[in-house]
């Protein structure tokens, strides 16, 4: 699905394909303890991982701690069985158990990475990340235990997840983070202001996860109306409080004005914004079902246009934080 490596400050980009497969639902709800073992069964993860392959999706994105290892596990049984090799992501940084110990200590980098490689079933991962920012552990600290795993051949690049710009700035003083992971859509942009610029000129790939707002940019949670069972709102809704206000469903109602217009899907609006950005070199997407695929096809069949892309920004312009409706 294509690959994205030019920046505006000149030193190349990791080249990554523009959509990756997100696979925090496997086993689980992202990398909460209370939901371990939740989530898609392994049969249903085979069947959605099934579904991005054949649809030209050859990245897969996961973490140490998405299920509790149960994630890393059903991509590797899936690869075992399926005989192909998608480029993979994976992190540390959380808790693999409730209470267990957390953070990036360069001697436990060094072993979640090893029991990240195991349960995968590779000898390499193409690119490792820090899930989050450590204040306890020093930054230069934190890259070397990354740049030994680059050097033994372990990862082929390394990144941060979840850092600010002033934490990549500071990042990029000690070491040679290539990538930074952080959640990107219509619905948040706090990174528009410092990061995304920050990025474009060290050229440090940007790749945009929640793009689809834990649900809120597919149109599934209506004003007045109860949530739909097993949605993120019924699971794990404190990251998506700020949405509860009347404005959000303003926004919603006009983008999904224009989505009509266009012929596509609210959802498929949403993604097709972001593609057609490129400061953002990947979008990590997190379907739970096979037919949750299909808003990534709309968006690549009908890019959104420069003029689009005004039209949608106005739509939202305004959101804010209020009182729920």
């Amino acid at each position: 699905m294509g690959e994205h490596g030019d920046n505006a400050g000149g030193r190349p980009e990791l080249a990554v394909s523009r959509i990756a497969l997100g696979c925090g639902n496997f086993g689980g709800v992202g990398s909460a303890p209370e939901f371990f073992g939740q989530g898609l069964t392994e049969d249903q993860a085979f069947e959605l991982m099934d579904a991005a392959w054949e649809s030209g999706i050859g990245w897969f994105d996961t973490a140490d701690a998405y299920g509790g290892g149960r994630s890393e596990r059903a991509i590797g049984r899936w690869m075992a069985s399926r005989g192909v090799r998608p480029r993979l992501t994976t992190k540390t940084f959380n808790p693999m158990e409730a209470g267990a110990d957390h953070g990036l200590k360069p001697d436990r980098i060094a072993r979640q990475l090893r029991s990240s490689l195991d349960r995968l079933g590779v000898d390499r991962v193409e690119l490792y990340l820090a899930h989050d920012y450590d204040p306890d552990v020093p930054l230069a600290e934190v890259f070397g235990a990354y740049g030994a795993a680059q050097a033994d051949g372990l990862i082929g690049a390394y990144g941060v997840s979840n850092f600010d710009a002033a934490q990549l700035t500071a990042a990029l003083a000690a070491g040679t983070p290539q990538a930074v992971q952080n959640s990107y859509s219509l619905l948040v942009r706090h990174d528009e202001r410092e990061l995304l610029p920050l990025c474009a000129a060290r050229g440090v790939a940007y790749l945009a996860f929640g793009p689809l707002a834990g649900g809120w940019l597919t149109g599934k949670y209506r004003r007045g109306a109860p949530y739909p069972a097993g949605s993120r709102m019924t699971q794990r809704p404190e990251p998506y409080q700020e949405f509860l206000t009347s404005l959000t469903f303003d926004s919603l109602d006009r983008l999904q004005a224009i989505a009509a217009r266009r012929g596509t899907s609210l959802a498929g609006l949403a993604l097709g914004w972001l593609l057609a950005d490129d400061r953002v070199a990947q979008v990590v997407i997190g379907p739970g079902r096979p037919e949750h695929l299909t808003p990534v096809a709309e968006a690549l069949r009908h890019p959104v246009t420069e003029a689009e892309r005004t039209e949608i920004e106005a739509a939202v312009a305004g959101r804010a934080e209020g009182t729920a409706p």
